[in-house]
């Protein structure tokens, strides 16, 4: 749950911790746990997981328009419903940007109009192509069209700047392949191999449907130069370096790193000045770029380019592109069997447009004020029991222990949504102009970027939208961010003892806050820069803890082919332990000393693992699974759970594990970092 590229701060809260505040419970209290969900033949010392979840694995048909199908997949479907019933209603009077939400919706609705277009809309966008008759013409279209949908060989985007928190930097970034990551391309397994076949027929058939001759030559030639970036391109491993990915630059230092490339010319297209200096985040692959820009010939490129538009801007386009787009992106990657209905494509549209229009309505009918205060009590206690954490942990150094504390004090929550709305003013928005729409609001965003990079950090901005159901920590901020739809039952459970919410919305919580002292958010200080603040001891010791959490999810074997990449997930992985642990911790303080009742037979420390262990539950479709392996940084549901609740004591304790249970460890080989 962290941003690849919203707010009430609690003020109070984060600033000082005194002894954890109890939430007010409900008068009459229930379990939380959803038993029908059970299958009690397992036992939960064996395989917690199917435990808490069998029955509903066995029973669950994951639904034919989805890739996978659990908890947070399901509570994304009721988001969408909800946001459905606001674009479907009338706009409340005088509000021209919830009329543009509605006008927005109808544009990609109005599947008649669209059809009828078929190619018309792109076409402006393909000229632009065929009309490139330099290489500094190609880096100028680049740099136009790189934050937008397209996928130039360059992602260019704005934010916090990590060498100065306090000010917002622009970076450059590698990009430009039509599949997941780089392996689809270089892996030599026979899966691999004919996925990279069915990638080509696939742009062979967007060439076709475009009408453009030679489009099978015209597919291997994208592909080939796809290729080719994929074999320069660094790993996702490398990528969740913070400091190697950190290279602030100016032009007359890239133009030395890629001779060739009309570095100007790629930040005149994004709109940025020509001597700007940008955050290069991959310098070897700019060299490699600049190269291959120089080896192949101009023609090639706009082969490329135009493959990159078709791909991109397909799902918008009549239906034969739809479908097209569907098959290779939605089947052969993912395995879904059904394209989504149209209704859920357009709120996913409208969201990614103007997301934040539409958030402000939703909250106004779908998140009690009720709920955000028991919310900010739940945040405050997690902060609190990581605070007391800190304070006791055998491993860290005083000098370091005085930085996390300072760190932790400075952790800002947001949660539910933001106290600024961000304006979509001078936004136009037509209906019945999908694609006009789509590549509108895009550039609407990237303006808006800009006009922000000679001002200082908004500390207000949210991410995320409150219809999100997601949350994340965000390193350079020091903030965690936890939005209204993610605040609903099996995370948090407004009717339900407090021990299933700390097990499940708590360990939410504690993830995220660990997120901020995991093995790459922990090189962030408390004011969000990237600084070395651990001694070297306390350096070895975190090491030697990860190390052993790396090798413990290497050998999980989610595929026959493929196993969990420990480094890749590492991250996800300290978020996910040290989260419960943080929890665990935060919901005895809650008690006050107080005992916990026994519920529906479960004793608290039961409910709060069952609220654990159902939070994770997801059905996936291997094809969807293989993807999730190789380029999602989150380990399989099934691994959130059993892994973590394999090196947590109080889970051997509560369950009595012992040697021979299939979860039990060696003492000495579980992990404890937080």
């Amino acid at each position: 749950m962290q941003l690849k590229h919203l707010a009430l701060a609690l003020a109070g809260s984060i600033l000082t911790f005194g002894a954890a505040q109890a939430a007010t419970p409900p008068q009459k209290l229930t379990s939380g746990i959803d038993f029908a969900n059970f299958d009690r033949d397992v036992r939960p010392q064996d395989d917690f997981f199917r435990y808490v979840n069998g029955h509903w694995l066995a029973t669950t048909r994951i639904p034919p328009d989805r890739s996978r199908w659990g908890t947070f997949d399901a509570l994304r479907e009721r988001s969408l419903a909800d946001q459905r019933a606001i674009l479907e209603s009338p706009a409340p009077a005088g509000d021209a940007e919830a009329q543009a939400t509605r006008d927005f919706y109808k544009s990609f609705m109005d599947k008649k109009t669209v059809d009828e277009l078929g190619l018309k809309p792109l076409m402006p966008e393909l000229a632009r192509i065929a009309a490139l008759d330099s290489r500094a013409a190609v880096a100028r279209y680049i740099g136009s069209t790189s934050y937008g949908q397209a996928g130039a060989p360059f992602g260019v985007f704005t934010s916090i700047d990590r060498g100065n928190s306090k000010a917002y930097a622009v970076y450059v970034w590698q990009s430009g392949l039509g599949m997941p990551d780089r392996d689809y391309y270089l892996r030599k397994d026979p899966k691999f191999v004919a996925i990279r076949k069915q990638y080509q027929d696939y742009l062979d058939k967007l060439f076709t449907l475009a009408g453009m001759p030679e489009p099978a030559a015209r597919a291997k030639t994208a592909f080939d130069i796809e290729h080719a970036l994929a074999e320069a391109q660094w790993t996702r491993v490398a990528n969740r370096d913070p400091k190697a990915t950190y290279n602030m630059t100016d032009v007359a230092d890239a133009a030395k790193l890629a001779p060739g490339f009309a570095w100007p010319q790629l930040l005149e297209g994004a709109g940025l000045p020509d001597n700007a200096h940008f955050v290069l985040g991959q310098p070897s692959y700019a060299t490699a770029f600049a190269k291959l820009l120089g080896e192949r010939p101009l023609d090639d490129w706009k082969v490329y380019l135009q493959a990159r538009l078709l791909d991109a801007y397909a799902p918008y386009l009549s239906e034969p592109f739809v479908q097209a787009e569907f098959e290779f992106n939605g089947h052969v990657l993912s395995g879904t069997e059904e394209l989504r209905a149209r209704w859920k494509r357009a709120v996913d549209a409208v969201n990614q447009g103007m997301g934040f229009a539409v958030g402000r309505e939703y909250v106004a009918r779908h998140f009690p004020p009720a709920a955000k205060a028991r919310m900010e009590t739940l945040v405050h206690n997690l902060l609190a029991a990581m605070n007391a954490d800190i304070e006791h942990l055998s491993w860290m150094t005083p000098a370091t222990r005085r930085e996390a504390h300072d760190k932790l004090l400075k952790i800002r929550a947001k949660i539910g949504y933001p106290e600024v709305w961000r304006s979509y003013k001078g936004l136009e928005i037509q209906p019945d102009d999908l694609l006009g729409n789509i590549m509108r609001a895009d550039a609407f965003e990237w303006n808006r970027q800009l006009k922000r990079l000679d001002k200082p950090v908004d500390p207000t901005e949210w991410l995320m939208t409150p219809q999100t159901v997601n949350a994340y920590y965000m390193p350079p901020a020091n903030e965690v961010v936890f939005p209204a739809a993610i605040l609903q039952p099996p995370f948090f459970n407004f009717d339900a003892d407090e021990a299933v919410n700390y097990g499940a919305i708590g360990a939410v919580i504690g993830h995220e806050i660990s997120h901020g002292f995991d093995d790459k958010g922990r090189m962030y200080d408390g004011n969000g820069n990237l600084r070395d603040w651990w001694t070297p001891a306390d350096d070895a010791a975190f090491k030697q803890r990860t190390a052993k959490l790396v090798a413990q999810y290497n050998a999980y074997r989610p595929v026959p082919d493929l196993t969990v990449n420990g480094e890749l997930t590492l991250g996800e992985n300290i978020g996910d332990l040290s989260g419960l642990a943080i929890a665990w911790k935060a919901w005895h303080m809650s008690l006050d000393g107080k005992p916990s009742p026994v519920i529906d037979g479960l004793t608290g420390a039961q409910r709060f693992f069952c609220g654990f262990g159902q939070i994770w539950r997801v059905k996936t479709r291997p094809e969807a699974l293989r993807r999730q392996v190789l380029s999602d940084p989150h380990s399989p549901g099934q691994f959130r759970a059993d892994g973590v609740l394999s090196n947590f004591g109080p889970f051997y304790e509560t369950y009595h594990l012992k040697k021979g249970d299939k979860l039990w460890r060696p003492k000495a080989d579980r992990v404890k970092i937080w």
